[in-house]
């Protein structure tokens, strides 16, 4: 089993490593983006050792994977950053540079130029612009080296250049091919500006489609690899906590029953992941003709936008009421969740007829699988207003982790238990 241990930790590191995109180059990222690298690596790591531990029953202390995976973390996080200092010091004086050449002599241009400018530590050498007119169009750049866009196999054969940085407007996407062709031919990396499509796209990545390359807008990007492990969690931890809430879901079940005889569980159907409708479980809390009467109380509804919500809902059973207080009623998706229909954390999955309202803006919070619990509950719950709501999905859509996960998830215990905004 040691071995085991000792194995996985040689491998764990370098395949999370290489899925995080740690070993990329770090030449123009900043120092937190780096650290949340190294940090997402290290939680990643740590969690696969202190599972092959539980796997194999080592006979070690519990938190020595733990300990391990944070020594190995320190080690390496120490080793990268004193390598990442160093370069930077020797790109401020000169030393550790690459040529770039900027397609374009415009305000795009001339961005790229001032950010290159404003980041000697980045060690970018620009030696000219390349574009088809025959002075440059952004007056800043009046006095820079200007070449022709024809002349560019030639550039790219006299001139050592590292890099082609494409910073053109929409509008000479037909007149770039001999830059692209050229690249190609003497394969010197090009990097395209993405804004060259516009301001209003969100950054892409690339994929492929088919056995074609292709370029993936998104809003936000989440790492294939860390959904897999958000997934993994999911499942795990919806199996565990259905078999440790069990007893109370039955006693649940059993109060239920006893109070109208009516069905223990509610099936609503919900909009998923980009709207996919799916059952969502709950146990009953209401009287059994609660969705018929839903209509008679629409001037009760005490939220702003589509969402309906009444703090003292007649059609709540006084069953019902203890079971909403402290969220039993929830427990039931826990097999949502075990089935992939649902997160453990994630926007609250909407019903369809508050989905046909939305604006277009607000669909995004779909973009994402719903959850039992998410931000805006263990902030407040039903005490915010629809728009504060739609925000803080969004918010935790854009810039979801598995840390970011962790922490709501621990202070869901505290809302629960103290019912913060219960209804």
């Amino acid at each position: 089993s040691m071995l085991v241990m000792a194995l996985t930790a040689c491998l764990a590191w370098p395949f999370t490593f290489q899925q995080l995109d740690v070993y990329a180059s770090v030449r123009t990222l900043g120092f937190w983006d780096v650290t949340r690298r190294l940090c997402i690596s290290g939680i990643v790591v740590a969690t696969i050792l202190g599972a092959v531990a539980f796997a194999t029953n080592v006979p070690l202390a519990r938190s020595f994977p733990f300990v391990c995976a944070l020594a190995q973390g320190l080690a390496l996080s120490a080793m990268r950053f004193s390598i990442y200092s160093t370069l930077r010091t020797a790109r401020r004086v000169g030393r550790n540079t690459r040529n770039v050449l900027i397609v374009g002599s415009g305000p795009r241009a001339a961005q790229v130029k001032r950010m290159i400018d404003e980041h000697p530590s980045w060690g970018f050498n620009v030696m000219g612009f390349v574009d088809d007119v025959d002075t440059a169009v952004d007056p800043s750049l009046y006095n820079a080296k200007l070449f022709s866009i024809d002349h560019m196999p030639q550039l790219l054969s006299d001139m050592v250049v590292d890099r082609v940085l494409v910073a053109t407007p929409r509008s000479m996407l037909g007149s770039i091919a001999p830059v692209l062709s050229s690249c190609s031919s003497t394969g010197v990396p090009l990097t395209l500006m993405t804004d060259l499509f516009g301001d209003y796209l969100p950054t892409p990545w690339v994929s492929r489609f088919g056995e074609r390359p292709s370029l993936e807008f998104a809003a936000a990007h989440h790492n294939a690899f860390l959904l897999s492990v958000k997934r993994c969690i999911d499942f795990v931890g919806a199996g565990i906590a259905l078999v440790a809430s069990a007893p109370i879901i039955g006693l649940a079940a059993l109060a239920i029953w006893l109070e109208d005889r009516g069905p223990i569980f509610f099936k609503q159907e919900r909009c998923g992941l980009y709207g996919r409708p799916f059952q969502m479980l709950k146990l009953r809390t209401m009287c059994v003709d609660a969705e018929a009467r839903k209509a008679d109380l629409l001037e009760l509804n005490e939220m702003d936008g589509p969402v309906f919500k009444v703090k003292r809902d007649p059609r709540i059973t006084r069953v019902g009421a203890v079971l909403r207080r402290f969220s039993i009623d929830e427990l039931p998706q826990l097999w949502n969740v075990l089935v992939g229909e649902m997160s453990l954390v994630g926007p609250r999955p909407p019903v369809p007829e508050e989905v046909v309202h939305y604006e277009i803006s607000e669909r995004r919070r779909l973009s994402m699988r719903p959850g039992i619990t998410c931000i805006w509950q263990v902030g407040g719950r039903n005490e915010i207003g629809f728009q504060e709501w739609v925000k803080l999905d969004l918010e935790y859509i854009d810039s979801w982790s598995l840390g970011l996960d962790a922490r709501i998830l621990l202070k869901t215990v505290p809302a629960v238990l103290l019912a913060r905004g219960a209804s």
